[in-house]
């Protein structure tokens, strides 16, 4: 998969994107990762990329001029335009999913108050939030989907099983889980874990997947 960035801020993505499974999905060329600065795509010697809105209003506006140029320089013919917003439909495991699928990402970050609308109706095929909160622009929110979707390609995970059974892959929270020692503290491993029992594992799992999804996210079960 390729995903092309456009941000103001690319060097708030090098900690993140160098790190643990997306370093090693790059390394191991499952990912074509790029980031590109806004800026290079304007004109004149203050490389301006916001205005003022028109009627009024507080803050600044990301211009249309230097985004659409952008975005159709590094548009493919199987491209996928995203916009970072607020406003946008709220990213989940599904969505997630839906985007491991594509062969190109190029998301654009958000900053200041927004975007001018023109950028959503001529060039977003999709415009995703992370959640019902404003943060400062575009860039952790991207670095959140960016990580969402890498660790969904074929691959990258080594035991592409380790992405189903996680949380939300089946609209539920994941089961409780343990590992060694069987017993710490007076606190002890489920007898049916060390049986041996795959079946009753795998029932057992299953029941403890919907009582937790039901005590902690009621919403998921509807």
């Amino acid at each position: 998969m390729k995903i092309d960035v456009l941000t103001l801020f690319p060097a708030m993505f090098a900690g993140p994107l160098d790190e643990s499974i997306i370093k090693r999905a790059r390394q191991a060329g499952l990912l074509d990762l790029q980031l590109h600065q806004l800026r290079d795509w304007t004109h004149d010697r203050h490389k301006t990329v916001d205005d003022r809105p028109f009627g009024g209003g507080p803050g600044m506006l990301l211009k249309p001029e230097p985004i659409f140029e952008a975005v159709e320089s590094l548009q493919r013919e199987k491209t996928r335009v995203i916009l970072m917003s607020p406003a946008g439909r709220k990213f989940n495991q599904a969505i997630a999913r839906e985007l491991a699928r594509q062969e190109h990402l190029l998301i654009v970050t958000g900053h200041y108050e927004g975007f001018d609308e023109r950028i959503r109706e001529a060039l977003a095929d999709d415009e995703l939030s992370i959640g019902d909160y404003v943060l400062t622009n575009g860039a952790l929110p991207a670095m959140v989907v960016i990580d969402a979707v890498t660790r969904l390609l074929p691959g990258v995970l080594g035991d592409d099983a380790s992405s189903s059974d996680e949380s939300f892959s089946h609209g539920l929270l994941e089961y409780p889980q343990w590992t060694r020692p069987a017993e710490f503290r007076g606190m002890k491993v489920p007898d049916v874990l060390v049986s041996g029992n795959h079946a009753e594992i795998a029932k057992w799992r299953a029941e403890q997947a919907k009582k937790r999804t039901q005590e902690r996210r009621p919403d998921l079960m509807k």
